[in-house]
């Protein structure tokens, strides 16, 4: 396969304040036509307490984007922001965060200076009944794409990308599952559905290498073939695995290898184009920052991968989580987070009283790029 990169740019961020920090985006079509691409946004660092879901939208395929629009922002740091269009006009966003208690305890590997801005946050947040009530997977539903949502709703799982949907129009949400609100290292599949009620439908079996099954990403393929891309690491190995269903995700077989890299990257976002599964994923080896594709022309069956869109090596190792969208005219768009080039070495000063320290900024790219034989 021959990869030929188009154009790239930034399409989120905020330069404005101290709250300049986005990851984890996720992009999709609403039925609509319109573009929607998500991302946990307005944060000060990759954990915080100041995570908000937000989206943004584009009319003229990805050329200019709204300002991101805050979907979910509750008392607790809001984090992967997943996106489902379904139905007629519906659109999901998928989201997830941690006990108050546990955000404290991620303060405390920060700086004093971090841990007093954060825990002046938390101490409110820990006053608030209604912090407990959004504790876990979290999910809002819309069904005029996007323009307004209802209630902040749960899930027992969740996933960075969020779920896909399923011929019914209804959805499947394979993800890590929660257990008592709080995550675990095992995989499941759900059906979610249009009125915000879900079923569990079937377990992920777990492999016997003591790796997790984490951050899945599933699509639904026009055969009926439903494929889960996992995310598989332990101190040798980073790299996806993948499980199949044939019975609308009931059963699902043991995950395996697709055959990349040991140290290829994770976790994987897939789409069906044409016929072609393309699934992008981060490369997070030290002097090969890079997003990376692979293709399969056999559902799965075999894959061509680590074919890089863009390197980040002259960046941090703070970086990833693509996802992609394809475009009218048959490119593809794939969104990332990544540091900042317009602000000053990655970092903004940000003080408190007498303290002085670094922020870092990172904000959402897009890579327009194209595939051929």
């Amino acid at each position: 396969m021959k990869v030929t990169v188009l154009s790239e740019k930034v399409i989120m961020h905020n330069r404005i304040g101290v709250n300049n920090y986005f990851a984890w985006p996720s992009v999709t079509r609403l039925k609509d036509g319109r573009l929607a691409a998500a991302c946990s946004g307005f944060r000060t660092w990759h954990v915080c307490p100041f995570g908000k879901a937000v989206i943004a939208f584009s009319s003229d395929e990805g050329e200019t984007w709204s300002l991101p629009n805050v979907v979910m922002d509750t008392h607790l740091d809001d984090r992967d922001s997943g996106l489902c269009p379904f139905g007629e006009s519906g659109l999901a966003v998928t989201s997830f965060n941690h006990t108050v208690e546990k955000a404290y305890g991620y303060l405390g590997k920060k700086a004093k200076e971090l841990h007093a801005y954060g825990r002046a946050y938390l101490d409110l947040a820990a006053k608030n009944p209604d912090a407990e009530k959004y504790l876990g997977s979290t999910f809002r539903l819309s069904f005029d794409n996007g323009v307004t949502f209802g209630d902040v709703m749960n899930i027992p799982v969740s996933c960075p990308h969020g779920p896909a949907e399923l011929p019914d129009g209804n959805m499947l949400y394979v993800g890590t599952e929660f257990l008592n609100r709080a995550m675990t290292g095992h995989a499941a599949a759900y059906k979610l559905y249009q009125d915000g009620t879900w079923e569990k439908l079937g377990d992920i079996p777990d492999t016997d290498d003591g790796m997790a099954n984490d951050e899945p990403h599933t699509v639904v393929l026009n055969s009926g073939k439903i494929i889960t891309l996992i995310r598989k690491q332990n101190a040798e190995v980073y790299t996806l695995y993948q499980s199949e269903s044939f019975d609308g995700g009931r059963t699902w077989t043991v995950p395996h290898s697709i055959g990349l890299e040991t140290r290829a990257g994770a976790p994987g976002h897939v789409i069906q184009k044409d016929g072609m599964l393309i699934a992008v994923y981060s490369h997070r080896v030290e002097g090969e920052y890079q997003v990376r594709a692979a293709f399969s022309c056999d559902e799965g069956e075999t894959w061509d991968g680590d074919h890089i869109l863009t390197n980040l090596t002259d960046k941090d190792a703070d970086f990833g989580y693509p996802a992609s969208v394809a475009l009218k005219d048959g490119s593809i768009l794939t969104v990332y987070y990544a540091a900042d080039d317009e602000a000053k070495s990655g970092n903004v000063l940000f003080e408190i009283g007498d303290a002085a320290f670094d922020i870092p900024v990172t904000v959402i790219r897009q890579v327009i790029w194209t595939v051929e034989e």
